[in-house]
């Protein structure tokens, strides 16, 4: 187990640091340059290479690379080109909103997803079943940001219930807070819901076929333990590695939804730095979603061990 471990744990080290010379290799070949950018066009040539210069943006690629990964080895995500400021507190803060809108997004998808997905597969041809397939095609078929202006429309235009978007943040009261992220977190869960919906109708379904739920029913089980003790757990590992990936795609995917409700969330700051060429910043985020991705792969890759007892008996 613990030989298992460590290889696992030493393959996210290197798949870390492969995907961020990825990133780095990619930004660096992006048209546009930071100091131009900056300085403007009207900025002399001198000027425009005192600004390279004193950005290190003269130096070698290699050079520059190993400056940017011993700078996130220390804690020191560089200063933003475009704010000032240290990129570490811009995520921070950004992530305050980001965060807490993913979880209640995944939260509210799972809620959802796995109770009917569960009836439609135990109670095939009812009611279930139909309002599952009809749940799942039209949440995956409608785009999240007509969700988002429809949720607008109805609960802050018409009835009034919701503010239309901004974030007064947490200092200003927990409610207020949290209340401005109901609606965005309502359109970023329900494709997710959609999809996870049919992700475990079909678990749970191929399940029901396995000789252990078989010879569960030939003791004499009811079907709702058989469904409770031996369907279910043994359906989960599918269903786990799909709400890990959804849970990274909210972080990483929130740029629409913070976009329509004027949040200021980890997605946005990631579209502001690009239209503004900030690559510091568009680094050090992609990079942070990319860590989000594989870190989250290796807690989904340990929780089969848990849930999974053939899994331990494996290693």
């Amino acid at each position: 187990m613990i030989a298992l471990l460590a290889r696992r744990f030493a393959g996210l080290i290197l798949t870390l640091v492969i995907v961020s010379l990825l990133i780095f290799t990619v930004m660096d070949l992006l048209p546009g340059d930071p100091a131009s950018i900056m300085l403007g066009t009207s900025a002399s040539p001198e000027t425009l290479a005192a600004l390279r210069h004193e950005l290190g943006l003269d130096q070698p690629l290699v050079l520059r690379y190993g400056q940017w990964l011993a700078g996130l080895l220390s804690g020191n995500l560089g200063n933003s080109l475009t704010y000032g400021v240290p990129v570490a507190g811009l995520i921070v803060e950004r992530l305050a909103v980001t965060l807490p809108l993913a979880l209640m997004a995944i939260v509210l998808s799972v809620s959802i997803a796995l109770p009917l997905g569960v009836l439609a597969a135990s109670r095939r041809g009812g009611v279930f079943a139909i309002i599952a397939t009809l749940f799942s095609q039209i949440s995956i078929a409608v785009p999240v940001f007509w969700v988002a202006l429809l949720l607008i429309i109805l609960f802050s235009t018409r009835l009034g219930l919701m503010p239309a978007g901004g974030f007064p943040g947490w200092n200003e009261g927990f409610l207020s807070a949290l209340q401005a992220l109901v609606m965005p977190a309502i359109a970023l869960a329900m494709p997710q819901a959609g999809v996870l919906t049919r992700v475990a109708r079909s678990a749970v379904l191929e399940t029901m076929h396995e000789d252990f739920a078989r010879t569960a029913v030939a003791k004499g089980l009811s079907s709702g333990a058989v469904l409770r003790r031996h369907i279910v757990p043994n359906a989960l590992i599918p269903i786990l590695t799909m709400i890990g990936l959804q849970f990274t795609f909210l972080v990483a995917g929130a740029v629409l939804v913070e976009n329509v409700f004027n949040l200021p969330g980890l997605g946005r700051l990631a579209l502001q730095a690009l239209s503004q060429r900030d690559a510091i910043v568009m680094q050090d985020v992609v990079l942070f979603f990319a860590g989000l991705v594989i870190v989250m792969n290796f807690i989904v890759d340990l929780s089969y061990l848990v849930i999974d007892p053939r899994m331990r008996k494996a290693v």
